[in-house]
Formats: C-alpha cells, structure tokens, sequence
C-alpha cells in the first residue's frame, strides 16, 4: 500500500514521504494508534463502563496509567529518527488539524495531548510518526499497557486545556524527549519495558539506535557552517 502511494506520487511529478518533520511549519507526519481490548470473540471491550471518567474502565485507566508511566522510553520506538522529534518538539503548527504532543499529559478531546480520550471505552495515543514500524509501534502499547494493568498504575490527573496556549499553567508534567539520543537513554533505563520487550531485543535495538545517533552527531550540517564557521 504505501509502496503504491510512493509509486502514484512519483507519476505525478511529485514525492510521497512519511518522514515525521519534512517541512518546517505544516504538520508532520504523525501515525496515532487508536487503543481499545476486545475479549477473543470480539463483543465485549474491557475499556467501557460508562460510569467512569470519559465511560473508560478501571482496566482502560490501569492501560493508560502504563502508557503515561513509560511515555518517554516509548518515544525511542514510537518516534524512532532523529527528525521525529523536529516533529513532537515544534511550536504551534500553521494548521489547527494535527497538532503533536510535546509533553506527556493526557486529556479528554483535545489534539495537543500526547493521549486523548475522545469517547467510552477507547483512547488515542498520539505520540507516534510517520517513521515507525507498525509491529514495534503495537508491541511497545500492548507491552507499556500489560504493565499498567499489572501495577494498576495512575495515569495522573487529566488536563482539559490547549497545552500550545496554556500548557505552561501545568508545572509537573513531564516533557517527551527533545531527541532521540534522550529517548534512547529513557529506554535504556527502563527495566520493566525493556523485560516485556524481551532483553535481546531491547538490546539490539538500543545499540542500533546509538550507533544512528553518533552517526548524525558527527554529521557537519549546514546550519553549523552557516551560523559558527566565523566566531
């Protein structure tokens, strides 16, 4: 399927990218994972009790409260390049459509939220992007998710609000990683992810995503010529 929209585009003149920042201002390419559970025969979602905040469960909150406690170590798999997080850290965007999370907090139905909550019995986590893999992207949910349940963990307090002209009210919430070598530091410390993600894997994917970053970091770019080549 996207091989096909790559292949369309470039009949037209014209190149398809998923890339999470390719242009400053517009929105970034962002690949949000909508969360419910289903038990096996696919007529009850273990989500819903219309009794509870926003008709989610005490198991969906227990599902979230793992989402929030191992947001910024997710970041390294959900956002997995160096320019993701030109797209999760960008001021406000020339589009009030898709806007991206900058920090961890979680919310009812407003976009600027890393998690929102827009009806019973289901969230959207909107951290990921364009450049993730689709099964390391369901496997870190499922797996921060069982955590939650397992610990019954909080997700915290829930902020109503446009975190791009109020967030600074929220004194205690803390920021999504500002690149990618501080999401792979985050994941890297996380024991619990890391376990349910299996040891070899987490590893692996670690050392892969450090040996990315040293090869970005000792990149020359030309904004470093253009902006330190005289002082």
């Amino acid at each position: 399927m996207l091989r096909t929209l790559v292949d369309e585009a470039a009949k037209e003149g014209l190149r398809a990218t998923f890339m999470p920042k390719p242009i400053e201002g517009p929105p970034g390419n962002g690949s949000h994972a909508r969360i419910s559970v289903w038990d096996m025969d696919g007529t009850t979602n273990a989500f819903v009790d219309e009794g509870h905040e926003l008709g989610l469960s005490a198991q969906g909150h227990h599902f979230l409260g793992g989402i929030m406690r191992h947001a910024t170590a997710l970041a390294a798999i959900t956002n997995p390049t160096v320019n993701s997080y030109k797209r999760i850290n960008a001021p406000a965007t020339v589009s009030t459509a898709t806007w991206a999370p900058n920090t961890v907090t979680w919310t009812g139905n407003y976009r600027t939220h890393m998690v929102r909550v827009p009806g019973p019995g289901r969230f959207e986590l909107r951290l990921p992007d364009g450049a993730t893999n689709p099964y390391l992207l369901q496997a870190v949910i499922i797996a921060a998710g069982l955590s939650g349940l397992r610990d019954k963990a909080d997700p915290g307090q829930r902020h109503d609000i446009d975190m791009y002209a109020e967030g600074h009210l929220i004194k205690d919430a803390p920021r999504l990683p500002l690149n990618l070598l501080d999401a792979i530091r985050a994941l890297d410390c996380d024991e619990g992810l890391k376990a349910l993600m299996g040891p070899e894997f987490s590893s692996a994917f670690v050392k892969m995503k450090e040996q990315e970053w040293n090869a970005y970091a000792s990149h020359c770019s030309t904004w470093e010529r253009e902006n330190t080549l005289d002082i």
